[in-house]
């Protein structure tokens, strides 16, 4: 059993990744209906959570449904990470996670995300100082390194683990990296082969297919897998990987119409989450995934793309 303190998350948890303006209530809740056995927040930047912003507040708001859940916070700071920290424990998720990983160039400029990696000591004494904060577990979600150069993620776990922090998630790519080639994940079989290592070891990057995460748990032996971008407009992707993990059997893809059925449930709740509009907007990161596969779709899909109400959706998928 994979435990988190005192959080059991199974023998082999499956994890969707946070992503901004995907993973919100809406999707999470799904997945989890799905077969994810740990979700969480977009990341939400610690100076937003201080400053009480509508959009970061927002983002940190959940239903017990959605338990065990993670609130994902990123930032530079000591103290504004700190204070965001307790901002959101009065939430009272079940883990407060540290984004050292995320690539994207707004984020890694100032110094947050993936930029830490460059100053690991800060990383650890700022990791360190949120540990102590509060009193939920903290993790924390990262990369190999900034670049080929430099990838101190075998030590930097242990010393990660040394302040407190009670699992590492580890995204097989360097920021330099970004997304592009191939996930690597020696490096991470490294970390699990270190006797020291006591905490949870998740493993994410390129897991897309049930035979993946098998694959990365036979040769890696990592705790748990998680899963990020296969996931978007494809939370059967949890239901897939749980199945096979426990029979070895590989499930058929979804129906269409239960593709069609789960996207039309999948945007009236961002609508109960959000307006309209903004519904609308997040449902389109998603179509691709819900609909990829099915012949003569990409008129449908350009549609619904520009549709602007929920009506015109609707009847797009309807006909679909």
């Amino acid at each position: 059993m994979v435990k988190i303190r005192n959080i059991e998350l199974g023998k082999f948890p499956i994890l969707l990744a946070p992503m901004e303006e995907i993973t919100g209530a809406a999707f999470r809740t799904i997945c989890k209906e799905f077969g994810a056995d740990l979700v969480y927040t977009e990341f939400v930047a610690a100076d937003g959570l201080i400053r009480d912003v509508q959009k970061s507040t927002q983002k940190i708001d959940f239903q017990e449904n959605e338990r065990p859940i993670g609130i994902q916070i990123f930032g530079n700071n000591e103290a504004a990470m700190c204070r965001a920290a307790e901002v959101a424990a009065k939430q009272k998720p079940d883990i407060i996670d540290i984004n050292w990983g995320c690539p994207v160039k707004k984020i890694v400029k100032k110094g947050s995300g993936s930029g830490m990696l460059q100053y690991p000591e800060k990383l650890v004494k700022i990791t360190e100082a949120v540990v102590k904060s509060v009193n939920i577990p903290v993790t924390v979600k990262t990369r190999l390194g900034w670049d080929e150069s430099s990838k101190p993620i075998v030590t930097l776990s242990e010393q990660l683990q040394d302040i407190g922090i009670e699992a590492i998630t580890i995204h097989g790519r360097t920021r330099a990296q970004l997304y592009s080639g191939v996930a690597d994940w020696t490096l991470i079989g490294k970390i699990k082969e270190n006797p020291r290592m006591k905490i949870p070891v998740f493993g994410n990057g390129d897991v897309n297919s049930s035979e993946k995460a098998l694959e990365m748990r036979q040769k890696y032996g990592v705790d748990g897998v998680m899963i990020g971008r296969a996931a978007v407009g494809n939370p059967f992707i949890f239901r897939e990987v749980q199945h096979y993990l426990k029979t070895g059997q590989l499930l058929p893809p979804p129906t269409i119409k239960e593709r069609i059925e789960v996207c039309k449930k999948h945007l009236l709740n961002e609508i109960l989450h959000k307006n309209e509009r903004a519904a609308l907007l997040e449902m389109r990161r998603q179509y691709s995934g819900y609909f990829k596969g099915i012949p003569n779709i990409k008129q449908a899909r350009i549609r619904l793309m520009e549709a602007g109400d929920v009506e015109t959706v609707m009847e797009i998928l309807s006909e679909v």
